[in-house]
């Protein structure tokens, strides 16, 4: 394996990874219901097809005038005005309002013809019978939103290839868009590897240890968008994971092998990808930490990669470079991680020059600062990343950082993406 090692930083692979698909690839939709299309990518760019709102409504509880009946008015020579009638929610005014003329209208309701402002129920008060008295003039269009003010027919309502947020659901049930075309979620195949690789569900014997990195990876792939396809376990065995590669391969958009990675004569994946066809194994060692034995590689137009087998490495690995390799099959402009937070770190991180390090941290707020404290452990202690509520980046020109210093933190709220995408 000459290209074992050779390491790259995350930034090189992601980019030579990224690279070697064809250009180009076409994205599949499908129809779905937009009560199960959020997180979803859009298709096409939808245009209203209606004015929104359809007419001129109140935005506050108040009385529909004609704004030149207003002007000048005071709390010391108000203007007065003949109550008409009520704007009832959810109908159309069935009268015009002339001039000198008021109607009661709520929040939302539509305005009646001839009127053109609103003057707020709290800069009113009664007088005679069917008689307003308006202590603060109004100008046109005061307290109102126009018809169409939010959409005219034609307007591009929402662009396609946008993540789908709670937002853009609710701005399509206004639009009554209730069925939308969306990017389908990329399949991404999970293949676990190791002879002391058991199912969770059956108690491991000493020597060997349960499968943690499907779940966990399954959960971070439909996070980010995809559909996980778990394969299962394969052996230590070249031509049994050869096969099961083989088998992945026609109907997965990504292929996930964990384990098998390192420099050691039982670890096969990278012998077995290039076996696949060219371009083969592209990237095998990231200057990384944790996560350094990962193989990047492109084998019949379909991205692969392996991941170290330790849980911290796979999922530490797995933000950094599978989730923008999803975000590229949905469409979307691929990213690595994000900081999201400032805090203030609470001990000394330290770091290898050269290398890029994600240190997991918690983080706290102190009178009304932010700081983070770092949750040292080994890449094999998938509990290290429980206890955690984010990761530190530390650069590849630095050997550390130290405590005090005011760092970036990506928060792990933000590993699913949705809404980063607006």
């Amino acid at each position: 394996m000459p290209e074992f090692l050779s390491l790259v930083s995350p930034e090189s692979a992601l980019d030579r990874w990224l690279q070697a698909l064809p250009p180009g690839r076409p994205l599949r939709v499908e129809q779905v219901s937009i009560d199960s299309a959020l997180g979803r990518v859009l298709a096409h760019d939808q245009h209203a097809l209606e004015a929104l709102p359809p007419f001129p409504r109140a935005s506050v509880d108040g009385y529909a005038v004609r704004a030149a009946d207003t002007f000048g008015a005071s709390a010391s020579l108000p203007s007065y005005l003949s109550l008409v009638g009520e704007v009832r929610m959810g109908t159309a005014p069935a009268f015009a309002l002339g001039g000198g003329q008021a109607a009661l209208v709520h929040t939302g309701g539509m305005l009646p013809q001839g009127a053109d402002a609103v003057v707020m129920l709290e800069d009113t008060q009664p007088a005679a019978a069917n008689e307003l008295e308006v202590l603060r003039s109004a100008s046109v269009g005061s307290n109102v939103i126009q018809r169409g003010e939010d959409l005219q027919p034609g307007d591009l309502a929402i662009p396609g290839g946008l993540r789908l947020r709670p937002q853009e659901i609710g701005g399509l049930a206004a639009l009554g868009i209730l069925r939308l075309e969306v990017v389908q979620r990329p399949r991404v195949a999970l293949i676990a590897t190791g002879d002391e690789v058991v199912p969770p569900g059956r108690a491991p014997a000493l020597g060997e240890v349960r499968d943690v990195n499907t779940l966990t990876l399954a959960g971070l792939v439909r996070l980010a968008g995809g559909e996980p396809s778990p394969l299962g376990i394969i052996p230590d065995n070249h031509s049994a994971l050869e096969a099961a590669l083989v088998r992945a391969l026609p109907d997965h958009d990504l292929v996930i092998v964990m384990a098998g990675s390192s420099a050691s004569t039982r670890d096969l994946t990278s012998q077995a990808f290039a076996a696949l066809g060219p371009p083969g194994v592209l990237v095998h060692g990231l200057a990384i930490r944790p996560g350094k034995p990962t193989i990047l590689a492109v084998a019949q137009d379909t991205p692969l990669i392996g991941l170290p087998g330790n849980p911290v490495s796979a999922l530490m690995v797995a933000h950094v470079l599978v989730v923008p390799m999803i975000r590229r099959l949905l469409g979307l402009p691929p990213a690595l991680l994000t900081p999201t937070l400032r805090a203030r770190l609470t001990a000394n991180v330290p770091s290898e020059a050269g290398r890029t390090d994600y240190q997991p941290v918690v983080y706290e707020i102190r009178d009304g600062e932010v700081f983070a404290e770092p949750v040292f452990g080994k890449s094999n202690l998938i509990f290290t990343l429980v206890r955690s509520g984010g990761v530190v980046r530390v650069p590849p020109e630095v050997t550390g950082l130290p405590a005090g210093s005011v760092v970036d933190v990506v928060l792990f709220e933000s590993w699913q993406g949705i809404g980063s995408d607006a």
